[in-house]
């Protein structure tokens, strides 16, 4: 009997182990294939039209994609079987590079093949990643969902620095439809190993079938569910706060002052930005030894009051650039300022998202995640907006300074982190 136990708990955590590292080498290609994708077309439409306004279309296509596709996508994978989905929309994926490749023996790559591949594929792993995000609760035991969610922002962050660098060299040095070719079966690859994922390791079943796919009744439901939850939705607004001060005091704000203030060397500046995803490694590398020791509510509050010093310490290289000219000196600041910050908001993220992934029950879990994600995405362009506008009218410090105010006073008021139940 105990040499039964022993081995149904051996086999347990090889099917566990095994779930996570499919699951990782998956969203890995996944991840890596859209980042890749996207920077590499990006400037291949730039070399085509030598027009800023492609290559920006080629950009807002990717972010529009996201928001528009991530209710629906919420509602197919509460509705659908979930595995079927994420392999569904790899091997689409795949199929759609393929046959992008094909088109192009009889003709040259165009602006419209570009724009139409482009905005697919992000609406294909669009409903990939609310497929995995909702299923992860059903693949690892809960003791393990803090593990599987670190190393997937890992995954998110490694592909964010390392997808332009790929992108660059790919662009440089192979023809743009080889690439396509080879990222079209690398996604049909992640496709195939998803097959080998047991979906349903910790999933328990209580024998009520699917309802049938009504998007617009299912939207209106998931909206009506997070609407009476106000710990969750409290969560979303962590969220939409960090999205909104973000692209107020550092998306606009930094590259000005560095570039145009500060007239740093423009190498620099790629350094720069690449410190905050390796931040947010850091940060995902950390956070399970910091949750052994504090709680929820404290990790969240205290990581966005980070963040907040962070964006006043933007402010404050304005000022010091008076007293001090160093371009070392500023280099290593606005450094240890994106590395801070992307460990702050890496330990808000994975802390936020395990709560959510236990508290949203099975049938609602998708649609909850999605329509909460994108409300929390829709504040930035209009941060964005009002800090191009406000930018060259008012003194540079000014914008980063005050949106770190607002954000610790936004912190300061303790955040409802306890999910309902």
């Amino acid at each position: 009997m105990l040499l039964s136990i022993v081995v149904l708990k051996d086999s347990l955590k090889n099917k566990e182990l095994s779930n996570t590292i499919l699951l990782s080498i998956a969203s890995s290609i996944s991840l890596f294939g859209t980042s890749i994708y996207n920077f590499t077309i990006g400037l291949y439409v730039l070399k085509l039209t030598g027009s800023g306004l492609s290559f920006a279309t080629t950009l807002v296509l990717s972010i529009l994609s996201t928001i528009l596709i991530n209710p629906f996508a919420g509602v197919l994978a509460d509705r659908l079987d979930k595995k079927i989905l994420a392999v569904i929309t790899d091997l689409l994926n795949g199929l759609l590079l393929i046959g992008l490749y094909t088109l192009t023996k009889g003709q040259p790559l165009n602006l419209l093949m570009i724009y139409v591949s482009t905005f697919f594929l992000n609406v294909f792993t669009t409903v990939y990643g609310i497929s995995i995000e909702a299923a992860k609760t059903n693949l690892v035991s809960e003791k393990r969902l803090i593990s599987m969610n670190s190393i997937n922002k890992v995954i998110e962050s490694t592909s964010s620095i390392l997808g332009p660098v790929i992108g660059g060299i790919v662009f440089a040095f192979l023809d743009i439809r080889i690439f396509i070719i080879i990222n079209g079966v690398s996604f049909c690859i992640s496709a195939l190993l998803q097959l080998f994922i047991d979906f349903k390791f910790n999933y328990n079943d209580d024998g009520k079938e699917k309802e049938k796919i009504n998007f617009v009744t299912d939207i209106i439901e998931g909206i009506k569910y997070l609407g009476a939850k106000k710990s969750i939705l409290s969560m979303f607004t962590v969220y939409m706060s960090l999205n909104f001060f973000i692209g107020l005091s550092i998306t606009v704000p930094m590259p000005y002052i560095i570039n145009n203030v500060l007239k740093l060397n423009a190498k620099f500046f790629g350094i720069i930005e690449g410190a905050f995803p390796i931040g947010m490694i850091l940060g995902a590398l950390m956070i399970k030894r910091i949750m052994s020791k504090h709680s929820c509510d404290k990790i969240v509050r205290s990581s966005s009051i980070l963040v907040s010093v962070c964006m006043i310490a933007i402010g404050v290289s304005v000022i010091l650039h008076n007293e001090v000219y160093n371009e070392i000196f500023y280099l290593i600041y606005f450094i240890l300022i994106m590395i801070l910050t992307g460990a702050a908001i890496s330990s808000i993220d994975i802390q936020i998202f395990y709560i959510l992934q236990q508290s949203i029950p099975e049938e609602f879990r998708g649609r909850v995640l999605s329509i909460g994600i994108s409300i929390a995405k829709i504040v930035l362009p209009v941060a964005l907006i009002i800090a191009g506008a406000l930018i060259n009218l008012i003194p540079t410090y000014i914008l980063p300074m005050v949106g770190g105010a607002g954000l610790c006073i936004f912190s300061m008021k303790k955040p409802m982190l306890v999910a309902e139940t």
